[in-house]
């Protein structure tokens, strides 16, 4: 008899046949009624026990978090709540699961409590259908990709150069920490480590990933970056992922299409294959909605908010318009931002985009040329000499997701660019030899995996979205 999954068992209309299913103990009421998990989905599967033909012994082990074997009959259920439910034949207890120890007790847990607990939170519903999620945006984003001819590229994890110019960078090193070997100057000698030279861990795939774009024509990263940023919000990992499209002859108008239509696809994709997840996911969110006041309550639902992206057309907008929308914007005015609007170069705060998104334009924005004072050095300088070909996208209930542009081309203006920020020629040799040789017109963006996950799960805090979330002090799992 082949065991099958308790998805597969729920999908079948087919009843009266033998079955056999593995999974853990949700509960167990009455001594009668087993509800078994096993990941495939967030339902349970009912599976009833005649307990007077079991010995009492056996019963007495089957406690929530237990492993179990269950073999029976398929049949129509007489209860509510599900089609179908097995009649239990033999049950074989493959892990017992200690009642007074086990942590995942079925009753509300706080998710503090569960993320000390995260090598068992997936057994909740909650974690299970956001992992899942988690695991179908991944494929989606694979998928999107591969059908439109990129290629994936894996950049290199342990790097020499900080692309986004942030600095807060892991080192990696093997030089004795007590006592590390001196140059004359009295500083630490990084000739003498094991890459002879000063290494971190990456923040960015983005700089090799225009070296291959200018060969092979588009491609994508999609891999771990690290930022040593102490920052204890619930919105910043140490540790995340990061999607990194780069394609070679492509303007700043066709990334902001590139990133639009990829955005749709992949919420699409989740919207049509993880139905119940989110249904789940909407519910339970609605709920922990009802418990805040009312000015702090989404005014949309989880898969209206999904919806809101894949059926509004992006609104494009620059970012000196914006600003004066925002300078001449009821919050503003009133001073009820945190951070006014005085003028022209300002950096945008989520609450800002929010207000563009959620109560100005009503549907997600692009906004483009940005000051080049706040943006990278990498970015297609405009002719006014004072913008850049930047773009971000704004999403509701968190601002932006996604940012790119139009990377700098010209030799001269890039090597200008990189003089006033003080970045040495020689460490980025490689990055100027594509504006030698070959150079074009090229574009790309980055969106930070756990964003998405977060926008599409309505889980409010970025720990609750990767399954052992690195922030400050904690390394634990």
């Amino acid at each position: 008899m082949n065991t099958k999954s308790v998805s597969e068992l729920l999908a079948q209309d087919i009843t009266l046949q033998d079955v056999s299913v593995k999974g853990w103990v949700r509960t167990f009421r009455a001594n009668r009624f087993i509800a078994l998990n096993d990941g495939s989905t967030i339902n349970n599967i009912q599976c009833v026990v005649d307990f007077e033909n079991f010995d009492e012994a056996l019963l007495k082990r089957i406690t929530t978090g237990a492993a179990l074997h269950v073999t029976g009959e398929l049949v129509e259920s007489q209860g509510k709540g599900q089609k179908v439910e097995i009649i239990v034949a033999s049950i074989e207890i493959l892990g017992d699961s200690d009642p007074e120890s086990y942590p995942i007790q079925p009753k509300k847990h706080s998710f503090e409590f569960l993320r000390e607990n995260a090598h068992l939170r997936t057994r909740t519903n909650t974690f299970s259908a956001v992992m899942r999620l988690r695991s179908a945006l991944s494929f989606a984003i694979h998928k999107y990709f591969t059908e439109n001819g990129f290629y994936n590229m894996h950049t290199p994890i342990i790097t020499g150069s900080d692309a986004e110019g942030a600095g807060e960078m892991f080192r990696v090193s093997t030089l004795e920490p007590k006592n590390p070997p001196l140059t004359d100057e009295g500083t630490v000698d990084y000739k003498q480590d094991f890459f002879g030279k000063e290494t971190n861990l990456t923040v960015s795939g983005q700089l090799e990933a225009e070296t291959y774009a200018m060969s092979l024509g588009k491609v994508y990263t999609f891999g771990p970056t690290f930022r040593a940023e102490n920052s204890n919000t619930s919105r910043h990992l140490a540790e995340f992922w990061m999607i990194e499209p780069e394609v070679a002859f492509m303007d700043l108008a066709g990334n902001m299409d590139l990133a639009e239509d990829f955005l749709k696809s992949v919420i699409d994709y989740v919207l049509e294959h993880n139905k119940e997840d989110l249904q789940f996911l909407d519910e339970r969110l609605f709920n922990e909605e009802k418990t805040k006041p009312q000015a702090e309550r989404s005014e949309m639902r989880l898969i209206e908010k999904l919806k809101f992206v894949t059926d509004n057309n992006f609104k494009r907008v620059s970012y000196t318009e914006a600003i004066d929308i925002l300078r001449n914007s009821k919050p503003n005015k009133k001073k009820k931002f945190k951070y006014l609007i005085e003028e022209w170069g300002a950096d945008l705060q989520s609450e800002h985009e929010r207000f563009l998104v959620e109560k100005h334009f009503k549907c997600p924005v692009i906004l483009f040329d940005y000051p080049a004072n706040i943006k990278a050095f990498y970015m297609r300088l405009n002719e006014d000499g004072k913008t850049v070909r930047a773009m971000d996208i704004l999403f509701p209930g968190i601002g932006e997701i996604v940012g790119g542009s139009q990377r700098e081309e010209r030799l001269e203006v890039l090597k200008q660019k990189m003089a006033a920020l003080d970045i040495p020629e020689e460490e980025l040799w490689w990055y100027l030899d594509l504006r030698k040789y070959g150079t074009a017109v090229h574009s790309g963006f980055g969106l930070g995996f756990e964003r998405l996950v977060m926008f599409a799960t309505g889980m409010s805090n970025i720990r609750d979205v990767i399954p052992y979330p690195r922030t400050p002090q904690n390394a634990e799992f």
